[in-house]
């Protein structure tokens, strides 16, 4: 076969497979080309087929469009007029082609082109969704949690799934996950995230929200995300739309990664097309559903739920003498982000620098930690460039003095950090361990089992002295995937030996956003973005009570999106603290914890006292974590510290619903 009927077949071949739309120009292409026949072939037979026509009163041109797709039309018009000779050859001959043509490809070409049209849908090449829907580039375990976090906020939302996987075995993992209403709504397609080519095709210019995850064991994750970013924003700039995607989440893995975006604005493109860029980081996303909103709700089963306990009892106020101890068991990603976030957020009224009361302890054991220390140390310099910290060897025999960071500037922040090297099971671990849990009357502790194999920390967990058990000591148990077995271990023996033990990072891929932190943490910045530069007060609470609460947060949306990612998290990071000062709150008005009919309660000149010194606290630490020395940027924002006490009462108003 010649090279120019290679390439016509060819041709002829990818439209037939391209689209509907090719499959039904070839058809009519056909129709005409074998129209024409028929009337040639009528001419030619010599016959005078028009006077027929007029004679039956039809339109001569309609006979050979007859005799091509009406299989009676030869038999009715024809045979029962007796009609013969050279016109009833070549109407035989057009009757043949068109049963061919017509009774056989017509109907061939349409089953194949419904097949086709099934089977692009099943390889999601088929588009749907032009605007208004959510986009979700990639696929691991976490986007079924994100799809339940859509529909969460959104019951009716049209989400779409963008994968260069097998997109049949995709929709078979979903199915496991959500509901057969739900999976209506959902659509996956094919293609590549970081290629913009696809993009035309999901209307990423038109979508609510983006969704960018990824396989996370892969070394490339952070970088193809931020790979996929880039193309993202050079594709929407392209393509300018009134109905941009209000916000981009992009899933790190790399805790380094995760909080060198946090302080930087590499992607200052995306906040000048007025998009919301946020990372996120499942560590540190499971620290706080453990430290803040203290609750997980099973994915695969909705109804099953989990509480998790309060760290610091029913709440610490100013005059408490006991100090909240965390003691992480093993250096891990999940251990390392988990103390990180504890020290963000966990802040009290009784800590007193000049009086020596009590500090947030945060306490890392490994037996590697010669190596992991340094590590740690490093990462949070700034911290410990002010704060002290002490490391003790229990694996090494006599017990060498504890080592201090000696060359900290200070000691005046009111979380201190412990590293301690020894093997868990030995007996100085297990002494230290037995004493910590018998001191209750001085500290409020809990135990986390962070290592990545779930056996080697449930091992662990069971293996604890007495006295944790007995002394109702909380104890948290990272698991892998399911939380069934410790749950009902805890529920099984709810007044005995392990009624304290926590499963938690099951399905570590899980995905939880506080979105009412969000809306508070939009309200602080709006506080302060509103505020008086010469008297460092914000705007009197009487005229923002005299706006409409939807032009309010108008205006605070308008003011987080001119924010740099660092003066995000700080207003993060003020409105995850909340919960914690909240809690302090009510301790010192001699109420219950769960009691929040007083919350919004105006606050006493020493109450305002007593949460300003730990807001201020707070923000010290906040600002070394975030990488900022120490402290000439401070001290100017010390009186704002009991503007935005003031005002939490108004801030819990605006966020309800």
């Amino acid at each position: 076969m010649s090279k120019s009927r290679k390439n016509i077949w060819l041709r002829l071949d990818k439209a037939l497979s391209d689209s509907l739309a090719k499959q039904i120009l070839i058809l009519l292409a056909m129709l005409g080309f074998t129209l024409l026949l028929s009337f040639l072939l009528l001419s030619l037979s010599g016959a005078d087929w028009k006077s027929f026509c007029k004679e039956k009163q039809l339109s001569w041109w309609l006979l050979p469009l007859y005799l091509l797709i009406d299989p009676n039309a030869l038999s009715n018009i024809y045979i029962d007029t007796g009609v013969g000779g050279w016109m009833l050859a070549a109407s035989t001959i057009i009757y043949i082609v068109g049963t061919v043509v017509f009774t056989g490809m017509v109907i061939g070409g349409i089953t194949n082109a419904i097949g086709n049209r099934v089977e692009d849908h099943r390889n999601g090449m088929t588009h749907y969704l032009k605007a208004g829907h959510y986009v979700i580039m990639g696929i691991d375990e976490m986007v079924s949690s994100i799809i339940e976090d859509i529909f969460s906020k959104d019951k009716d939302a049209d989400i779409l799934v963008l994968s260069s996987h097998d997109t049949k075995k995709i929709i078979e993992k979903l199915k496991q996950t959500v509901t057969k209403k739900q999976m209506n709504q959902i659509i996956v397609n094919y293609g590549q995230k970081t290629a913009k080519e696809y993009y035309n095709e999901i209307h990423l210019e038109t979508c609510k929200e983006i969704y960018i995850v990824g396989y996370r064991s892969r070394p490339s994750h952070d970088a193809v995300n931020i790979q996929c970013i880039d193309s993202i924003c050079a594709y929407l700039k392209e393509h300018p739309s009134e109905k941009m995607p209000t916000r981009i989440t992009c899933v790190f893995e790399d805790i380094e990664t995760y909080t060198a975006l946090m302080t930087s604005d590499i992607f200052n493109e995306m906040r000048e097309l007025g998009i919301e860029l946020m990372s996120y980081n499942v560590y540190t996303g499971w620290a706080r559903q453990m430290f803040v909103t203290r609750g997980y709700k099973d994915k695969g089963d909705p109804m099953q739920s989990i509480s998790y306990p309060s760290l610091y009892g029913d709440g610490i106020a100013s005059d408490d003498d006991k100090f909240v101890h965390l003691v992480f068991v093993g250096i891990s990603n999940f251990a390392v982000s988990m103390a990180t976030e504890a020290a963000h957020l966990l802040h009290f009224p009784n800590f007193d620098e000049k009086a020596k009361r009590p500090k947030t302890r945060i306490t890392i054991i490994d037996q590697n930690m010669e190596v992991e220390m340094p590590l740690f140390v490093t990462r949070n310099r700034h911290l410990f460039e002010v704060q002290p910290f002490s490391y003790r060897d229990l694996g090494l025999e006599p017990k060498p003095e504890p080592m201090s960071n000696k060359k900290a500037k200070g000691d005046f922040l009111d979380v201190e950090f412990e590293f301690i090297r020894g093997d868990f099971y030995s007996e100085a671990i297990q002494e230290e361990i037995q004493g910590w849990a018998m001191d209750e009357k001085k500290q409020y502790l809990s135990i986390f089992f962070a290592l990545a194999d779930q056996r080697n920390n449930f091992m662990m967990a069971m293996n604890l002295p007495d006295e944790v058990y007995n002394n109702a000591i909380p104890v948290f148990i990272r698991q892998d995937r399911a939380d069934n077995f410790v749950t009902n271990l805890r529920k099984a023996d709810d007044k005995a030996r392990y009624a304290n033990l926590y499963p938690f990072g099951m399905d570590d891929r899980s995905y939880c956003r506080d979105e009412v932190s969000f809306k508070r943490a939009k309200l602080i910045n709006y506080l302060y973005d509103t505020a008086d530069a010469s008297s460092l007060r914000f705007t009197d609470m009487a005229v923002l009570d005299t706006m409409p609460a939807e032009t309010l947060m108008e205006e605070a949306d308008k003011s987080w999106k001119k924010l740099t990612m660092a003066q995000k998290w700080s207003s993060l990071y003020c409105a995850y603290h909340l919960p914690c000062l909240l809690d302090s709150l009510r301790v010192m008005r001699g109420l219950k914890p769960d009691d929040t009919s007083h919350d919004q309660d105006p606050l006493t000149e020493k109450e305002i006292q007593q949460l300003a010194k730990v807001e201020h606290n707070r923000r010290n630490v906040e600002k070394l974590l975030m990488g900022y020395r120490p402290f000439d940027d401070l001290d100017e924002v010390q009186k704002l510290d009991f503007e935005i006490v003031k005002y939490i009462p108004w801030i819990l108003r605006m966020s309800e619903g």
